[in-house]
């Protein structure tokens, strides 16, 4: 337990903090489960708008420090890349 008012104060904080992260991180595993959902089924169209989620939930995550930066670009190619495994072809993801 914080004895300090300072302590304390920083305790709250990073509580909030941690609520945060987990919410941030686990949207992105959320959408990461979507788009090989829909990779599966080929509907291209959904494919593309959950694609452009996605990658502006990572990049938002990295922007406020949640993941480091080649956290946020190993995830994104990863995912690129598991995509167009399953599709068996490139796809413009854009």
């Amino acid at each position: 337990m914080p004895n300090t008012k300072s302590a304390k104060r920083a305790l709250r904080r990073s509580l909030k903090r941690r609520e945060r992260n987990r919410a941030i991180k686990s949207r992105i595993k959320t959408l990461q489960k979507k788009l090989i959902n829909l990779a599966e089924s080929g509907d291209e169209e959904a494919l593309k708008q959950v694609w452009r989620e996605f990658q502006k939930r990572v990049d938002k995550a990295v922007k406020v420090g949640v993941l480091h930066r080649n956290t946020g670009n190993r995830k994104k190619s990863r995912t690129a890349a598991q995509i167009m495994k399953i599709l068996g072809r490139p796809v413009l993801l854009g």
